[in-house]
């Protein structure tokens, strides 16, 4: 009797210990930290212009690839965190909590942002009425605003392929494949079962996949609210794949710091080089820049290394905190400067400190953008994500399996 008694208590014992969730990979979270502002410069400089200063035009012009990073390493995290729970996430209720986990994550900020939008257009509008103009929400060159986009936002779906254009808090397509992904999560990791060379499959199948897509589009990789999908499941799959290889080489890691950080430093520099040295952007080229983007996932998740050690410091792992944040609120400030733009710039050619408006705007306008987006970040961050999430998770009550970041 004693006997089974102990053995019982070793089996939840080992139980426990298989859901525990595991240690966060501080460069991933710091790795998340720079490509959400080079996002806010890509979509104003599509909007705006581009500055003529190539340093700058090359790395904004490729933002919109790094959604490839963020997709393949949200398929990393998921993995690495919920690899463990694969036969909990295929019954009824684990996989209600695991979905739970993802929407406390996910869709506070969203549906805020959905709001402000809101109030932006009747905002707007109103005052377009009493002025005798158009409000920016009905020119030639703007967001889908319909009903129809606005019940597939609250839905997630907007990236799902039903729409012609993207629609109200126009970034958030990716919300809508990062949910889809989620729902078929525990089928991915079902695939991923089965050691290194299933992880290799997936990898091989995801960049096949993606390949494809950027050969056959017109705009490269640059694909949202169309093949948004299946843009998500190639470098979602890619991050499955390189968990798996994550979670077989890890407890058998004897590499030196340095060979980390060499490793590092060539995935950094064959990135640099592509976004510099492959031309202009939106063609079958974008797989250049795009495969060391996903690369550099694998690279930092061993949390050693010159890059790596560079992730851990403070100001990354600070914006890292509030990179969703930053990402999904972008909105609001690029149609404040579209309402700027409309309502109070003088013209180009009035004196400004010894230059024209025109002149001193065209470098200001971006830099106080991007500081702008990072304040409106850190307090939607601090104010409106995080607090939401914790009454949702009290409120929904995720089954105890925990949230990944």
């Amino acid at each position: 009797m004693g006997g089974q008694s102990r053995h019982a208590a070793l089996q939840r014992m080992a139980m426990t210990s298989s859901l525990q969730k595991p240690l966060e990979i501080r460069a991933l979270a710091g790795a998340r930290a720079f490509p959400p502002l080079i996002l806010v410069m890509f979509h104003f400089s599509e909007g705006h212009g581009y500055r003529h200063f190539w340093p700058l035009d090359y790395l904004a012009a490729r933002g919109y690839l790094w959604v490839e990073f963020f997709f393949c390493l949200s398929g990393f995290i998921l993995t690495h965190v919920y690899g463990p729970r694969l036969g909990a996430l295929w019954t009824g209720t684990g996989y209600r909590g695991f979905l739970k986990a993802r929407l406390t994550r996910l869709y506070p900020l969203h549906l805020f942002m959905i709001a402000v939008v809101a109030a932006m257009i009747l905002i707007t509008r109103g005052f377009a009425a009493a002025g005798d103009y158009h409000s920016i929400f009905d020119l030639k060159y703007h967001q889908d605003v319909s009903l129809k986009g606005l019940l597939l936002s609250l839905a997630m779906m907007q990236g799902w392929g039903f729409m012609d254009r993207l629609t109200w808090n126009g970034v958030a397509w990716f919300v809508g494949v990062e949910w889809a992904m989620c729902l078929i999560f525990p089928l991915l990791l079902m695939l991923a079962k089965g050691g290194v060379a299933r992880g290799f499959a997936l990898i091989a199948a995801g960049l096949a996949l993606l390949l494809t897509l950027d050969l056959l589009s017109p705009n490269g990789l640059d694909i949202t609210y169309d093949f948004g999908l299946l843009r998500g499941l190639a470098d979602f799959s890619v991050g499955v794949g390189m968990a798996v290889l994550y979670r077989a080489w890890k407890p058998r890691d004897t590499l030196p710091t340095f060979a980390h950080s060499l490793i590092q430093l060539a995935v950094a520099g064959a990135l640099v080089y592509a976004i510099y040295n492959t031309g202009w952007t939106h063609t079958r080229r974008d797989i250049y820049t795009a495969v060391p983007m996903l690369a550099l996932v694998l690279a930092l998740a061993f949390d050693r290394g010159i890059l790596a050690d560079a992730l851990k410091t403070r100001l990354p792992q600070r914006l890292g905190e509030w990179s969703y944040a930053i990402y999904i609120g972008q909105t609001f400030g690029l149609l404040i400067i579209r309402v700027f733009a409309q309502r109070l710039y003088p013209p180009d050619a009035t004196p400004v400190l010894g230059t024209s408006f025109g002149a001193l705007i065209w470098w200001l306008e971006p830099l106080c953008l991007v500081i702008f987006c990072t304040v409106w970040g850190a307090f939607l961050a601090t104010y409106v994500e995080h607090p939401a999430a914790r009454w949702l998770k009290r409120r929904l009550d995720p089954q105890r399996i925990p949230a990944a970041s």
